[in-house]
């Protein structure tokens, strides 16, 4: 399966060349030798799940993919051969999830961004509980990861711009332990933490809800943000992050 994607990376080195776009990776060093771990990260475009593949080692992936692409005479084969496990927007059951914990249970990376969509303005939006939900489950390393300038990649290519993408990747990290069996009603903090996480691999603008967030802000001063993150409101989320 390892060949699949090392055609893929020469395929997506010729688009990126196409699309006058030069990739930067910050933090490589923080990549985990081997899988499983998670990869949460930001949601600004379609060509995210290519930049991250792109930036990391040849290994095997699987990650959530919206089910339209299914439909997509190119990139629905495509993305299957990759590894990407379809579901309807806002509607994971029970046998995508158990897809992706077995993929973990194998030793695989398995990428998500817990937005669930992409941005509209580049900016983060609040998450959705799918994430956090198979980190609870695994307990295995999660890697932040940020993707700068992503969201600006096609209108730069239409004024033929080049665009230099900025792939930040922080150090993995494990969700706290609560001492005791986490609960649904968990998942909001969980999810929050993640995402401060992510954030913190971003400049500023790009912090959109999280902008404001007591936690993040507790983070940048080297606190732990975990009570912060304790206190986040819990708000009616419907279906999982991709």
């Amino acid at each position: 399966m390892l060949w699949r994607y090392q055609l893929m990376k020469a395929a997506m080195t010729v688009c990126r060349l196409i699309l006058l776009a030069r990739i930067e990776v910050h933090g490589r060093e923080h990549i985990p030798p081997h899988g499983p771990y998670l990869v949460v990260l930001n949601h600004t475009s379609t060509v995210d799940t290519p930049v991250l593949l792109l930036a990391f080692p040849r290994q095997k992936w699987r990650f959530f993919a919206v089910e339209k692409w299914k439909k997509h005479p190119l990139f629905g084969p495509l993305m299957s051969w990759l590894g990407a496990i379809y579901i309807a927007r806002n509607e994971v059951d029970r046998h995508q999830m158990r897809q992706a914990l077995d993929a973990i249970a194998q030793g695989m990376a398995f990428g998500v961004a817990p937005e669930g969509t992409r941005s509209k303005n580049g900016q983060m939006a609040a998450a959705k509980d799918g994430a956090a939900y198979l980190a609870e489950r695994t307990g295995v390393p999660i890697l932040p990861v940020g993707l700068e300038h992503t969201d600006v990649l096609f209108a730069n290519v239409k004024r033929l711009k080049r665009t230099t993408i900025h792939v930040h990747i922080g150090p993995p990290f494990h969700l706290p332990d609560l001492g005791r069996r986490a609960r649904a009603r968990d998942l909001p903090a969980f999810t929050h933490y993640l995402m401060i996480h992510i954030a913190a691999q971003l400049p500023a603008r790009y912090h959109g809800v999280y902008a404001q967030s007591a936690a993040l802000a507790a983070w940048q001063r080297g606190e732990d943000p975990w009570p912060f993150c304790e206190q986040v409101v819990s708000e009616d989320k419907s279906g999982f992050g991709i």
